[in-house]
Parts: structure tokens; sequence; C-alpha cells
């Protein structure tokens, strides 16, 4: 053995201990504590934000690009405002031909049929033309409520039992129009945490236009808040706040897009069976579900039917849901048993 190699070994022990240690310094100081990482901006004609709890630099740098481009697929696909969406193709296609649905397209229409059977239509996602014809579709404004017999005429084009779904092949059997803006955003919203979760996020809170979905907490271990607006117009009043953490959150209500004729205010939920905005005294209706889709659709579908029947049908879904009625003296509430336990007293 040389002499080179006896003097490494009989090195002191104490030079490998710093060493290793020096290592674990190195270490410690490259990584960070969990924080709240953000990113926003618009979509689906209106606004989102992803909010997400991360100690990887690398993975925060690449998720926002990630994001915008995957809200521009959900966009591409269903909406209808855009001439070349794949929606806007199809419904340009004649009654009767079949066409090949995208896997993103055919799991929302799938949603949607099934909550269109089980809020018997309230829910309906063919219900466009009419909303189109009272103004609130791409068309634009009206300056008047539209005639009966436009009406009557226009309600010739909506079913949803005209659609039929086998697997991802679509046969509209009339030339009926499909609006998904019911459920789109609760989509694109669990799209987006699907792809937080395949990066390895395991808290965040996803949000496009209202619609939500959290999970896990936040890096104090405290849980996501969330604001249920007051259903007034003309300015932003809290109603209730809520914590929540694995759930989607949706809320519809009839307090933003409206227009008034002759002391009369028309709702731009449109219900399917009259063809005509609601007019009953639901304000506005929050709904939590597993999903942020479900919970889009099913806040849609309760505000068209109704305090009573509202509250029955989110009992039957095993859905929670907060319902705000209007009031001679302002508003009421209304709530399954579970949603008290997500107030914030």
């Amino acid at each position: 053995m040389s002499e080179i190699t006896r003097q490494v070994i009989k090195r002191p022990a104490a030079l490998l201990l710093a060493a290793l240690f020096f290592m674990f310094a190195l270490l410690s100081g490259c990584s960070k504590q969990p924080q709240i990482v953000s990113h926003q901006g618009p979509t689906m004609g209106t606004s989102f934000t992803v909010k997400w709890v991360s100690s990887d630099a690398d993975i925060d740098a690449k998720l926002p690009a990630q994001i915008d481009q995957l809200l521009v697929q959900v966009n591409n696909s269903m909406s209808t405002y855009q001439k070349d969406s794949e929606l806007s193709r199809i419904n340009r296609m004649p009654a009767g031909e079949v066409a090949t649905l995208s896997e993103g397209l055919t799991q929302v229409l799938k949603k949607a049929l099934e909550i269109s059977d089980s809020s018997g239509g309230a829910f309906d996602v063919t219900v466009g033309p009419l909303v189109n014809l009272w103004g609130f579709g791409p068309d634009g404004r009206v300056i008047h409520a539209p005639e009966e017999q436009e009406i009557a005429q226009l309600r010739q084009r909506v079913g949803y039992h005209y659609l039929r779904l086998t697997g991802n092949q679509l046969n509209r059997e009339r030339k009926v129009y499909i609006d998904l803006s019911a459920i789109a955003k609760g989509y694109g919203v669990d799209k987006v945490a699907e792809l937080l979760e395949s990066n390895g996020i395991t808290a965040y809170l996803v949000e496009i236009g209202g619609e939500l979905r959290a999970r896990g907490l936040k890096p104090d271990n405290s849980h996501w808040k969330i604001a249920i607006e007051a259903p007034v117009s003309g300015e932003r009043k809290v109603q209730r706040i809520i914590e929540v953490k694995d759930v989607g959150i949706a809320t519809s209500g009839d307090y933003r897009n409206y227009f008034e004729e002759n002391g009369i205010r028309f709702s731009h939920t449109i219900d399917p069976s009259t063809g005509k905005p609601i007019s009953h005294k639901l304000a506005s209706v929050t709904v939590l579900a597993s999903d942020c889709a479900t919970a889009d659709a099913l806040a849609t579908a309760m505000m068209v039917l109704g305090p009573e029947r509202a509250e029955t049908y989110a009992e039957q879904q095993g859905v929670e849901a907060l319902l705000i009625i209007k009031s001679a003296d302002g508003f009421i509430e209304k709530m399954t048993p579970g949603f008290k336990h997500y107030l914030v007293e």
C-alpha cells in the first residue's frame, strides 16, 4: 500500500463529519417552506384565479403556461361565442348527422344529460335559442321582452331528449342548439384541479367565474375561506363565509345578469318548461358537490326549480346547498343540514 493511500485512510473522522454537515446545510438552503403560489388571467368570457401550495420552484414556474394552455383547449371545445369551436361546429351540423365528440365534450355532455334527467328538464343544455331570444346569449342584448309567438316557436327547438349520446357519438334528432355555459366553467375548474394533482399539488383553490374547487389546507393548516355574495344588485355584500376543503362549489343567482322592462326584472336563467326567465322568489343557490361541474349544473337546475323543489332536489342528489330566498323584509335562508358544518360564524 502506498504512502498516499495510507494518509487518506488515516484522515480524522472529524473531517468527514464536517463535509456531511456542509452538504446538509447546502441542501437545506436550497429547499423552501410551502407557500401559496397564484396565477390568474382571462378565460371563457370571464376571469380565473388558481392558488396552490407548493415548495417546488420548478413546478411553480411551469404550471402557469400549462394552466393557460389547458383553459384555451376547454374554450376551443365548448365555447358558443367562438365560431370555430368544436361545439359551434356541431351546432351547425344538420339534424340526424352523427358527430364524433372529443373526450372532454363527451364527459361534459354525458353529465349534463344525467342532470337533465334527474331534474326533470330544469337543466337543459338545448335552451340556448331561448337564452339568445331573451338577449343573454352570443347574439347580444334585446331592448324588450319577446312576443309569446316567438317564444312558442323557439320552444319547438328546445329539448335535451332530442340528443342521443352513445359513447362519443352524438345524434341530434332535431336541429337543437347546445349551450354548455351552465357547466363548462365547472368542468374547466375540474380540469385545472386534475392538472395540479398530476404535478403533485395536493392543496389548491381553483376559481373560474365564481365557480370553485378546493382541496387540502393552506400552509398554516387553515381551511380555504369562501365568501358567498348576498344576492343584491349594484353592490358587493357578503351573505355568508364558508370554510372548505375537498369540494366543488358553485353559485347561481338572478341578481347580476338581467334586464328590466316596465318595472319587471327578467333574469338570465330561463325555465325550459315555459321558455321564459324564472319568476319565483329564489334569488341565489350555492351548491357543494364532489366536483365543480356537478355543482355548476346543479346550481342552475335548482335556480329553475325554485325554493321548495330545489331543497328537495338537493337532498335527493346528496349535495349540500344554501338557498337565499326573497322576502318582504329582505332575504331568508334555507340550507341542507350538512351545509351548516361549513359556515364560519
